[in-house]
């Protein structure tokens, strides 16, 4: 499945969800919780399923819908499962990375769900192709599964926390044996997860509280970093695996695009967040204007923030066709020039004659906020002002967010009345890394190298291509 409109937003992560101690019908939640985290990747879905004894699984790229129906589902008998929705960042997208992962260990079945990115899997797969290790695909997530059956240990979890000292970088983690589902987190945090209690008395594990929320859980805590939960029938249990780093690293981008906005991250309400972004960003930035006005969908409660701190009427000026922006149907040449035209539709009775402030999430590569400020314009808009809920994106991200290389970035190449002047807009204006902080609630413990380029974990800032990056899929 391709992004047929080459939409310029940061690219969505991986989903992972795990069951524990529902009956036998494990296969059934999990599809539905990764329904809820459908936003967090749409090229590829699976379902790893235990009854106790054997793993049975199911992956296909596209949808969540496509890849499952009732026949699918069928043969996914058990109370255990862990589920994936993948979009790609280290890896080509084809079939053979597609997850979970099952392998035949010495121990008995095990499947692995993996969102992030480790920075030193390259090292990592070297190490297992000298020892004779067949790598069937290109995912770093294949990396994680192989080198957990190759540990030793008295238990998975032992096995685990012995081998989890050697990852670097992002990840957070959904492993399912004959017996058991485990969830852990990376010491520095990078990725979210959380667990909750259903009222049937078992735990779901997931990448956003939403999708936990989804499938009726309620007691719903963050997985801490470094954490190993264990869920074992209706039973869950829980110990430090890895000492938390001294610094944290939580994904800002979160926050700012990609979590859904019922989500709660660090504890804190993604709604209300953006909000502050919004309200933030008006005090920044503030201009005289008619209407206030988001690009839909996740800049929406941000433009209500910047309304009620300006005082400007908020209203929308975009329509957004939620169902074209990924598809395996190829659009015509033709179609393909219209882009950002074919993802949104303008309201001009709202627009015309009326000076506009656009708020949006980010610009990345700089491909899609000319457009849709010429789209503005063409309604009828007597000014189009460009307000970004963050700093700048002017370095690329190694932990499991497709941002582009250097090259790609056009913070990396231009100021911003440069970047003002590409995209025709009447004036540009970014968030500051205080401001946004701010608005967060917090000075320390994330991740913000896309806007600084400090990493929290070295890196090699060539660790991908270019073509790499483009055709390239990691947790």
């Amino acid at each position: 499945m391709s992004d047929v409109l080459g939409l310029d937003y940061p690219k969505e992560e991986c989903g992972v969800l795990g069951v524990s101690g529902i009956g036998s019908d494990a296969a059934r939640t999990t599809f539905f919780g990764l329904y809820a985290l459908q936003h967090r990747g749409q090229e590829a879905a699976g379902i790893a399923v235990s009854d106790g004894r054997a793993i049975r699984v199911h992956k296909a790229q596209g949808l969540v819908s496509q890849a499952f129906n009732d026949e699918k589902l069928e043969p996914l008998v058990g109370g255990m499962a862990i589920g994936h929705t993948r979009y790609s960042t280290t890896g080509a997208n084809s079939d053979r990375n597609v997850q979970p992962y099952v392998v035949e260990t010495m121990h008995g079945p095990l499947a692995i769900a993996h969102n992030g990115n480790l920075v030193n899997a390259d090292q990592l797969r070297s190490k297992l192709l000298e020892r004779g290790a067949g790598l069937q695909s290109s995912s770093d997530s294949e990396v994680l599964a192989l080198m957990l059956a190759a540990t030793e240990g008295e238990t998975w979890e032992d096995r685990l926390a012995a081998v989890m000292p050697q990852w670097q970088g992002a990840f957070s983690l959904v492993i399912l044996c004959a017996g058991k589902v485990i969830a852990t987190r990376d010491p520095w945090g990078f990725r979210p997860l959380s667990i909750g209690r259903l009222a049937s008395g078992g735990h779901v594990v997931a990448s956003e509280t939403g999708a936990l929320q989804t499938v009726g859980c309620d007691i719903i805590r963050e997985i801490e970093p470094g954490e190993i939960v264990v869920m074992q029938g209706q039973v869950a249990r829980s110990h430090q695996g890895m000492k938390p780093n001294s610094t944290q690293a939580r994904c800002t981008f979160e926050h700012v695009y990609f979590s859904r906005p019922d989500a709660v991250w660090d504890g804190k309400s993604i709604h209300q967040v953006r909000q502050r972004l919004g309200a933030e960003l008006a005090k920044q930035h503030p201009v005289d204007a008619d209407i206030v006005l988001p690009v839909p969908d996740s800049s929406m409660p941000a433009a209500v923030g910047y309304a009620a701190e300006s005082g400007i009427t908020y209203t929308e000026g975009f329509v957004k066709n939620r169902y074209i922006g990924r598809t395996f149907i190829e659009p015509t040449d033709e179609l393909r020039r219209q882009g950002v035209a074919l993802k949104f539709n303008t309201l001009p009775d709202n627009l015309f004659g009326k000076r506009v402030v656009m708020v949006d999430d980010s610009i990345v590569r700089g491909t899609t906020a000319g457009p849709l400020v010429r789209l503005l314009r063409d309604a009828g808009a007597a000014e189009v002002h460009v307000r970004i809920t963050c700093p700048p994106i002017a370095h690329p991200c190694f932990f499991g967010v497709d941002m582009g290389t250097h090259e790609e970035l056009i913070a990396h190449q231009l100021g911003v009345p440069e970047i003002c002047d590409h995209i025709g807009a009447d004036s540009l204006g970014y968030l500051s890394l205080q401001k946004m902080m701010a608005a967060i609630g917090r000075d320390d413990g994330y991740c913000n190298a896309c806007f600084t380029g400090s990493y929290p974990v070295p890196v090699q800032l060539s660790l991908m291509s270019s073509k790499q990056r483009f055709d390239g899929v990691l947790g």
